[in-house]
Parts: structure tokens; sequence; C-alpha cells
């Protein structure tokens, strides 16, 4: 099945689907450094299934430049990244999309329009909660629902997003997806139910075309037999500010890695880096880590008066959280400081690496995340994975519509 992906990220959602056998047509994304991310993933995917894995194995250890990665791969699979503004350039990725499908069928619509308007933390900090443009974008994606016709689509986001204005928005996303020609239904799933240690709702929303014989899918829950330990405890002690680019594995995979294939035959890892942290800082995650381990979650009104950088005793009092045996949803956030994930090794005193992000999302070690020279590096990894869909959940959504569709 040939699939579009529009507000496509680092291509977390979309990763899964390659995973199962989908093809991708195009990904469509507004961020500079994203893009170059999925441009990164297309090349491995096309390097190793033409058996060339070598040449992006030189490219993490840094043997050769990004262009030189990418002169190996076709162009017309790497102008399949489109950067382009939804709603803005409609005009301009329709023409993209139509010059790379040619007459080809589209089966499949991907797509998580930006949360924040739809999120409780997210909308406690808009300037104008009522007319955020953000919460009509399930429109534009409809523009390609509208052109392209596909027989399903999966729109992910936030749980708000069906109580946001009490309900206004999906109630007006389910009417103007059946005016074209589709039916609705959307649930809750928690990621951690399917193999990602993060506890992390999200609202799937699954459209079909009103002429197929479909409905939602099953998806079948594991027992969470895994937690924060069997992601994190083979990768090197490092310190804050940190910033090689290669590490070495300390021990060997743990069944979980193995078994999801995060840690999949490379022999070293990349983005294990930190940012650099001040004392004061690092004072309190030291004390939050030992609240933790005494059992207890520190609060910002428990921080001596000395010690404490934010003023605000009444709201938002978890603003220095450690990760804990369950680690909590991973938000973008994180790509303007650590203090909500902060890592639980006392001896390390630090927030959780780029690797140790992605990790929690669930992307495997040869993940990539890239960035442009306007912006930090490590900002834009933060960025890219804090907003992504987990891979490991969106394979299983690309398994549940693939055997769904052949019932």
């Amino acid at each position: 099945m040939r699939y579009i992906d529009l507000f496509a990220g680092a291509g977390g959602l979309s990763e899964g689907f390659v995973q199962e056998g989908f093809q991708p047509i195009a990904h469509v994304e507004y961020d500079r450094s994203a893009c170059f991310t999925l441009r990164t993933r297309t090349c491995f995917h096309y390097l190793k299934s033409s058996n060339q894995e070598e040449i992006y194995t030189d490219y993490l250890a840094g043997n050769i430049t990004r262009s030189e990665l990418y002169n190996n791969v076709p162009e017309g699979l790497l102008s399949s990244v489109i950067h382009a503004e939804i709603g803005k350039d409609n005009d301009q990725i329709f023409s993209d999309i139509d010059r790379l499908n040619g007459n080809g069928e589209v089966d499949l619509i991907l797509g998580g329009p930006p949360c924040q308007a739809y999120s409780v933390v997210g909308r406690a900090v808009l300037k104008d909660k009522e007319n955020d443009p953000r919460k009509t974008l399930y429109i534009e994606y409809g523009r390609f629902l509208r052109r392209y016709t596909p027989k399903i689509f999966i729109f992910e986001n936030v749980p708000g997003i069906l109580s946001s204005d009490n309900g206004k928005h999906y109630k007006n996303l389910k009417k103007y997806y059946r005016h074209l020609g589709y039916e609705v239904d959307a649930k809750v799933l928690n990621a951690r139910d399917f193999g990602v240690i993060q506890n992390r709702k999200r609202v799937i929303i699954i459209g079909w075309r009103s002429d197929i014989d479909f409905s939602y899918p099953t998806f079948e829950k594991i027992k969470p037999n895994y937690f924060r330990d069997d992601i994190f405890s083979d990768l090197e002690m490092i310190k804050p500010g940190h910033t090689q680019r290669l590490s070495y594995y300390a021990s060997k995979p743990t069944e979980y890695l193995k078994k999801m294939q995060i840690r999949n035959g490379f022999p070293f890892v990349t983005q294990h880096i930190t940012r650099p942290q001040n004392e004061r800082d690092l004072a309190i995650y030291d004390l939050a880590v030992k609240e933790l381990n005494n059992g207890n979650r520190l609060r910002n009104d428990d921080i001596p008066a000395n010690m404490r950088t934010q003023k605000n005793v009444r709201s938002f009092l978890d603003r220095f959280k450690v990760v804990g045996k369950e680690p909590h949803t991973m938000i973008a956030h994180i790509a303007k400081d650590g203090h909500h994930y902060i890592h639980p090794d006392k001896e390390q005193n630090r927030s959780i690496s780029i690797r140790e992000a992605a990790r929690i999302q669930s992307f495997s070690d040869d993940y990539y995340f890239e960035g442009i020279k306007e912006q930090s590096p490590r900002t834009a990894a933060f960025r890219q994975i804090g907003n992504a869909v987990p891979p490991i959940l969106s394979k299983v959504l690309a398994n549940g519509i693939r055997n769904k569709l052949k019932e």
C-alpha cells in the first residue's frame, strides 16, 4: 500500500509503516531540520534494501558528509521529502505529490497536525486559545483527502482534541470528513500498552472511505513487562555537556532492545550527547533523584528557597522530574531544557541524552536526527523526538490496518 505522510516531523509515524512494507509516496514537513532527518532515513532504507548499508554506517561514523551520503541515493527518493507548509503552500505540495505519484493510487494518508492548541499544557500558554489556527488544521488535512481519496486515513493527536472547546473541533472534524465520504472513529491509545516504555496517551482517529468494508481495527495489547532500565542500562555513563559523536555500548543488549530491534547490529551508538548544565540545576537534580529513591516526587515548593530557579510555587510544581521506572510522556519542551527529564543515576547527575530520549520514544539506535547550521543540532533533535509518534506504536497501527483490510 502506498501512502502520503502529512506533518511528517522526524518520521516516527511513517517508520512503522515502512517496516511493515508500506511504500511512502511523499513526506510533507515544514521544519527544515526534520526534512533532513526524513531524507537521511530515506537513505537508510534505500541503502539497506540494496545491501549498501556500510555507506550509511560510514555516515554515522563521520567518515563521509551528509552530501556524500545523499549522492549514493536516487534524487527521486530524496525529493519525496517536501519542505513546505501545509495550508500556505498547498498548490506546491499538490504539484510535487502529483509528480511523484504519477497516475498511481494513494491508498493511505497519515498525519499528526501540531497538537499544542489541543493540549492541556499547551493551551495554558497560548495567547489566543480560542482562535489558534492550529485548531483547524484538520480542514487542511481534509483537502488532501478530497484530492487523493485514499481508502484509509490516520489522524494522530493528543486526547485534548476530543474535548477542546467543549468538543466542537472534533465534532466539526467528523462532520467535515463524513461530507468528504469517510466514516470516522477515534480511540485513545496508550503507547505503553503496545511495547513502548513510556506512558503516552494519544488519540488515533481512523477514517475509511464509505465504499469499502472496514471498521476500526482491534489492536492487541501486550503486558508491560519492560521498564526504564531496559533502555538505559547498556549505554555509556556520561556527564552533562557530553558532545562526543560516537559512544560505545557499555554492556550487551537487553532482551527488550533485541526484541524491539532498537539495538540492531551497529557497533556504536550516535547522539548519546547531553546539554551542559549549571551547578544550581545539578544540585536540584541531585535532590530530585534522592526524593525519587525515597519514593517521592520533588515539587517546586520543596526546593530550598536559595536553590529555587522558579518563583512560582503554586502551579507547574513538577518542573523538575526524574525519569521513573515507567517513563512519563515525552514532549517537545525537552528542546528548551532537560529539567523534566532528569537521569535517575545520581552518579551521572544530568538530564537525559538525545539517544536516551529517542529510546524512550522507541526509535532504533540507527535513527539519526539531523539539524541545520542556523539552529543548535541538539535542540533540533530534542524537538523532533519530543513531537514524534513512537515507531513501535506506528508499527502496531500499520499491522492492524493491513490485517483488517485482509478480512
